[in-house]
Order: C-alpha cells, then sequence, then structure tokens
C-alpha cells in the first residue's frame, strides 16, 4: 500500500466523531501464533460496515499478538484500527515508545485502558507492572500530542498525532465513582468512549441523562453477541460487573438455534443503543463475521 493511499485510511473515525456521525466500531482479537490470516478475514467482514476496528491488548490478561503489530497489518490491509494498549505489560518508557511507534506506522486511533489483572488470565504468575493506569496513559498521550514526553522533555523528533479513546462503565455499582472516573479521563483528553457490554439499558440512559451530557464526547454502548444460554451464564460468572438478565438466558436457552436468537438479542440492542447514545461498540468473540449480519438486522446500513 503506498503511502497516499495508507493515510487516506487513517482518519475516517476521527472525521465521524467530529462530524457528530453514529459511530459503529467492532473488536477482533489478534492471534494466538505468528498467522494472522484468520484475523484479517474477520475484520475485513467489516469494510464498510464500522468506521474502525479495535485490536485487543491482552484481554482479561490472555496472551495474544502486540495490538500494535495486528493493528498495523489491519491497516496494510485497507481496515482502520482501534490500537488498544494497557498499561499493565510497560513501564512508562515501553509505553510511550510504541506510542511513537504506532505514530510513524500511520496508526491514529488509541484506546487507553489500565488492563486486566494478571491473576484472570492464561499466565497468572507473570509480574504485572502497572507503571501507569488509564488516566495517565491518556495524560501521557495528550502530551505526546503537545511534542513532550512524560517528563515534559521535548520530542526533538516531532509531537504526535494520536486520537484517544477510553472505556466506560454505565452499570458501575459506584454512581460517584463511575461519575469521578469519567470526568477524569475528559480531562486527560479522552475524545470518545466505549463502553463495557451493557445488559441495563435503563442504567445507559441514565448514565447519559445525568453524566455525559454535560460533554461532547461521544459514547459507544458495548453490545456483546451471546452465543447461547451456557455463553451468557459464562460471562456472568467470569466478567466482573456483567449481569446478563434472566430472561435473555432463558431466551437464549429456549431457542431451537441460539447463535441466531444471540445475533436478534444484539440487534434489539443496537437499536436500543441508537436512541440512547452516539454508537455502538460490537463484541462478537470468535464469531466476528456475525457482525455485519447483526447489523443488517439492525438496520444499520454501510458507514461512508
Amino acid at each position: 500500500m503506498q503511502d497516499s493511499d495508507r493515510t487516506s485510511t487513517l482518519n475516517n473515525f476521527r472525521k465521524a466523531v467530529q462530524a457528530g456521525d453514529f459511530l459503529i466500531t467492532a473488536e477482533v482479537a489478534p492471534p494466538k501464533g505468528g498467522d494472522i490470516t484468520h484475523t484479517i478475514e474477520m475484520a475485513a467482514t467489516l469494510k464498510g460496515r464500522v468506521h474502525a476496528v479495535n485490536i485487543t491488548d491482552g484481554s482479561r490478561a490472555v496472551l495474544g499478538m502486540s495490538s500494535l503489530a495486528a493493528s498495523v497489518i489491519l491497516l496494510q490491509n485497507g481496515i482502520e484500527p482501534i490500537c488498544q494498549m494497557a498499561c499493565r505489560d510497560r513501564n512508562r518508557i515501553g509505553i510511550q515508545a510504541d506510542l511513537m511507534g504506532a505514530h510513524a506506522l500511520g496508526i491514529r486511533n488509541i484506546l487507553a485502558l489500565t488492563g486486566d489483572p494478571v491473576k484472570a488470565g492464561d499466565h497468572p504468575d507473570a509480574k504485572a507492572v502497572f507503571d501507569l493506569e488509564s488516566v495517565r496513559l491518556l495524560q501521557l498521550i495528550r502530551n505526546m500530542n503537545q511534542g513532550v514526553d512524560f517528563n515534559h522533555k521535548t520530542l526533538n523528533d516531532g509531537a504526535l498525532d494520536l486520537f484517544a479513546g477510553a472505556a466506560v462503565d454505565p452499570q458501575s455499582k459506584s454512581w460517584s465513582g463511575l461519575q469521578s472516573r469519567f470526568e477524569k479521563k475528559i480531562e486527560a483528553g479522552a475524545q470518545f468512549f466505549q463502553s463495557q457490554l451493557i445488559t441495563d439499558f435503563e442504567k445507559l440512559e441514565k448514565f447519559m441523562d445525568q453524566i455525559a451530557s454535560r460533554y461532547n464526547k461521544p459514547i459507544l454502548a458495548g453490545i456483546f453477541l451471546l452465543k447461547s444460554a451456557k455463553n451468557a451464564q459464562f460471562i456472568n460468572k467470569m466478567v466482573p460487573g456483567v449481569n446478563i438478565p434472566d430472561h435473555i438466558i432463558e431466551r437464549l436457552a429456549k431457542a431451537k438455534h441460539p447463535l441466531q436468537e444471540g445475533m436478534k438479542i444484539a440487534a434489539e440492542q443496537v437499536q436500543m443503543a441508537r436512541g440512547l447514545c452516539q454508537g455502538v461498540h460490537i463484541m462478537a468473540v470468535k464469531k466476528e463475521d456475525a457482525i455485519a449480519p447483526i447489523l443488517d438486522l439492525a438496520g444499520v446500513g454501510k458507514v461512508s
């Protein structure tokens, strides 16, 4: 891909945010190994259907290919990535090095995350770093965009141009904690927010009305494809803060084709979110090719 071709794909997501469009992003996991063919194939099914594709960075502290490397490969294949960057595995030197590398390689969208605890993953005895957390990472990105490093010393070879976002959990049990954390991320420079998976749309509406409405930053509601009742029960057990309602689990259990029912549920949730916030972030673990059909079911057309 020529530089001019690559550059033309860099800022579609940022432009859509600034234009106030209804935003659609989706999540694709990087491979565990050196063959990225499947990841590329899954991401390719999203071309023209989403504004950008998130590449996870050790989600749930489970080993996978570098988010930065996988993001660059997607970019080379004409797919705009959102490179997730977690603080769990790198100190401030490593994070700054990766941010400079991301910019140089054409990556512009960064989702700043603290990272899931090591004990939750497949290398529970690994040493966690957590030199920074998400708010300080956002501050760091803002500084580097202004041409200075963590120590406020000049980046002699040029400022960065990164579009930073953050995570938010509108279903948090601590309302004051949710508000405080959200406002700190706004102050630190977050330009967009992707939420944890939403099951309680009344709480999402409350969050939008009472907290997010004060700020002109887009919130993308997390929509998760539930593949079966067993899958929903597993999510309830393993993902902190998630409570998939019994009526949804029963609906999946009674369905003749649970995956298709899960896709219908996800489509209904996309429609609900559309009336509440500025976008959706769709997660369909190991079934990313179901995302475009979910958008079809929800009546969401192609993105520009």
